[in-house]
């Protein structure tokens, strides 16, 4: 946040409104350190999405908040969404060409399902696959899919559109919706899975 004590009211209100969302329990959200150059005052909060058994991360993401109190002609408005979203994939799955339309569309598609009203959205998609040699633990092939891309609310009330960027956690993690229980993976035990 910029160094002074008196915050605009747009900028705290906006704080506030971020700082009051409670996530469902498999995403833990936290305050981060919010960059300092884009914009004359900015927060951020970041996000694990923890997944059972073992409660180990399978997806992670940052929501910066930025307010610049004269406007930004590219915002289209005062306040602006910005969002880094990691989450782990199946190798098979990160070759798919359809994942960023599909990985796009679950940000596009949760901000409408939370009437988070909004303008001038951009972003990118992009697939991984990491193969580890040597020394290097973990498994041998590891993929990810990243979406970057930011986004102005088209009115002052930010509660909306924290809960969609949950729902796009909640997307990239694989999570089903709330209040139903997955199905345990049988291939991972060993046992054998039918379709």
């Amino acid at each position: 946040m910029a160094p002074s004590t008196v915050l605009p009211e747009t900028f705290a209100r906006a704080v506030s409104e971020m700082q009051a969302i409670r996530p469902r329990p498999e995403i833990v959200l936290e305050e981060v350190p919010a960059p300092q150059r884009l914009a004359p005052y900015a927060h951020a909060i970041g996000a694990s999405v923890l997944r059972e058994p073992d409660d180990h991360d399978v997806a992670s993401g940052r929501l910066i908040l930025l307010h610049d109190p004269a406007g930004h002609g590219a915002w289209h408005g005062t306040l602006r969404l910005v969002t880094y979203v990691s989450a782990a994939m199946e190798p098979d799955l990160a070759t798919d060409p359809l994942l960023p339309a599909v990985a796009w569309s679950w940000l596009v598609d949760a901000l409408h399902a939370h009437d988070a009203a909004h303008l001038a959205l951009g972003g990118t998609v992009t697939q991984t696959l990491s193969t580890r040699f040597g020394e290097l633990a973990g498994p041998p092939t590891a993929a990810d899919v990243e979406i970057r891309a930011s986004w102005t609310p088209a009115h002052e009330d930010l509660g909306p559109h924290v809960r969609a960027w949950c729902a796009l956690l909640a997307s990239a993690a694989g999570l089903p919706p709330p209040g139903v229980t997955a199905l345990p993976d049988r291939r991972r035990s060993g046992a054998p899975s039918s379709v």
